[in-house]
């Protein structure tokens, strides 16, 4: 079993760079929908990939920034928006593929942001909220603000939810010490399932305009 659990962090590690691949994939096929040069998409991309552990980082000062010493993660970004530039039918093709990589991204992203506010300030509920919701969107809403759109995650689909309900029960999971890894790895599916149950049978949170509908009738 301890071999069990040494290998966890490896594979949180992998799944973590896994993440910000597949986020820099949406964002690179965003810079291209908008008919971006090559730098564009491989800005767009490393934003989209990289955003949120660097706010995540800033908010916990956390300093220097992970970003900064992990060379992996900027070389993935970079790379992702290259190969998506160059290779770019082959991603379009198999958007709803990615779109299924996007819900692990958003559960390891969640769980890992979640994790380092842990690690750093305990079961304090607030900062674990923080920074695993910011690790999770803040790469999607700096993605989307770029090309001026209004972010995703306010207009549509549960995805903020999704993470904030992973985060709830990894806070549980943890007041009752289960263990440490484990409850990662369980919070990390549970976020995936919600938000590809959500994408399925179109989940949203109601709206201004569905409430007002509400009262009309």
């Amino acid at each position: 079993m301890d071999n069990i659990f040494f290998s966890i962090p490896l594979l949180l590690q992998v799944l973590d760079l896994f993440g910000v691949m597949v986020f820099a994939v949406t964002g690179a096929l965003k810079a291209i929908q908008y008919k971006m040069d090559m730098v564009g998409v491989i800005v767009l991309a490393s934003s989209t990939g990289l955003a949120g552990g660097l706010i995540r980082d800033l908010l916990l000062d956390r300093l220097p920034p992970k970003i900064m010493l992990d060379p992996y993660y900027l070389t993935i970004a970079v790379a992702t928006g290259v190969i998506v530039f160059f290779l770019h039918p082959f991603f379009k093709e198999r958007e709803k593929l990615f779109l299924k990589f996007d819900a692990i991204g958003l559960g390891v992203f969640t769980i890992i942001g979640s994790s380092i506010a842990y690690e750093m300030l305990g079961l304090n509920f607030l900062a674990m909220s923080l920074a695993g919701i910011f690790t999770a969107i803040g790469g999607g809403i700096v993605r989307d603000v770029f090309v001026k759109e209004i972010p995703l995650v306010f207009i549509k689909e549960l995805y903020a939810s999704a993470s904030f309900l992973g985060i709830i029960i990894f806070f549980i999971l943890l007041y009752f010490d289960f263990n440490y890894y484990i409850s990662m790895v369980v919070c990390i599916v549970i976020v995936t399932l919600f938000r590809l149950l959500a994408m399925k049978y179109n989940w949203n949170l109601p709206t201004k305009a569905f409430l007002g509908k509400e009262r009309d009738r």
